[in-house]
């Protein structure tokens, strides 16, 4: 697949114009972490956990948004899930764990966002908010549309990733104003979310007939493909390319379920991970250790 997938060119496959905003975010990170700083009154630096976590963040938004990965994402459904996986689920909680406190309070506590976060931020509505717009993403004419134009397929995007870092917020939260929730809230927050997300998959793993035209009609999909591969790419290509199925092991159907399937796995295993972590800080002896008496109230008890 690869030696065919060259026929798109190099610009289709590596999306050199990304990697430069990607990496344009990695180095704005070093400088307001590192040497510029100081500027903000802080002198402390990101932990190197916290680095780690942001830098992986921006290899995997290149990974899915940028490389080969996100050109295959245009000719089967199940890489396009994976992606959405990525994108929607394991790269904010990278992004949230990975940017310092005092730079998240110094955008999120602004006068304008601040009210706004703590109601969007509410459990219920920040759960129904991220998995209702997930479900509605996945409605065939909505899906084709986002497919149909570079400004749709941007906005959506966006959209959906906003309402991703949104639901990730009353859990990983790096500041006390978003993090109202204790931990057995956590569990049914996560419990939730994992149960909100399942009939959109659900409905796409047991499907009889293919949803998508952006996956099965040749029109919809060179519309589609355009959105990646330069129109002049696509105009110069010496034999017509009738469809998805040229590129791909699988027929339509078959791609789109192992497609809902690959979804709900990664969904499942990262709301796992997390679920441990909260079982783990829950039931941690240490975070049970009950404070040392102040030393005021410890002169007059004697």
């Amino acid at each position: 697949m690869w030696l065919e997938l060259q026929i798109f060119g190099f610009r289709a496959l590596w999306s050199p114009y990304f990697l430069m905003f990607v990496v344009f975010i990695g180095l704005l990170y070093f400088l307001i972490t590192g040497p510029l700083r100081y500027k903000f009154g802080v002198t402390e630096k990101p932990t190197t956990k916290q680095q780690v976590f942001f830098y992986t963040g921006l290899v995997l938004l290149y990974a899915v948004k940028g490389s080969p990965i996100d050109l295959l994402t245009h000719i089967m459904l199940t890489a396009h899930m994976a992606q959405m996986a990525i994108y929607l689920i394991i790269f904010p909680m990278l992004i949230i764990k990975g940017i310092p406190a005092w730079i998240w309070e110094r955008v999120l506590l602004k006068p304008i966002i601040k009210p706004i976060l703590k109601l969007l931020t509410l459990p219920i509505i920040s759960a129904l908010l991220f998995n209702a717009l997930f479900s509605l993403y996945h409605i065939p004419a909505i899906f084709d549309y986002s497919k149909s134009s570079m400004v749709a397929h941007t906005s959506i995007s966006i959209i959906l990733l906003i309402a991703a870092f949104i639901v990730w917020l009353p859990i990983l939260s790096p500041i006390k104003e978003f993090d109202r929730m204790n931990p057995l809230g956590k569990i049914f927050y996560i419990f939730g979310n994992s149960v909100l997300i399942t009939p959109a998959c659900v409905l796409i793993i047991f499907s009889n007939a293919p949803f998508y035209e952006a996956y099965s009609a040749t029109g919809a999909w060179i519309q589609a493909m355009s959105l990646c591969v330069p129109g002049d790419v696509l105009s110069s290509l010496t034999f017509t390319i009738s469809g998805p199925e040229m590129f791909s092991p699988m027929s339509t159907l078959e791609d789109q379920q192992l497609g809902g399937i690959i979804m709900k796995i990664m969904q499942e295993i990262t709301y796992g991970v997390i679920l441990a972590r909260v079982f783990y800080g829950w039931f941690n002896p240490e975070s049970h250790k009950i404070d040392p008496l102040p030393v005021a109230n410890a002169t007059e008890s004697n």
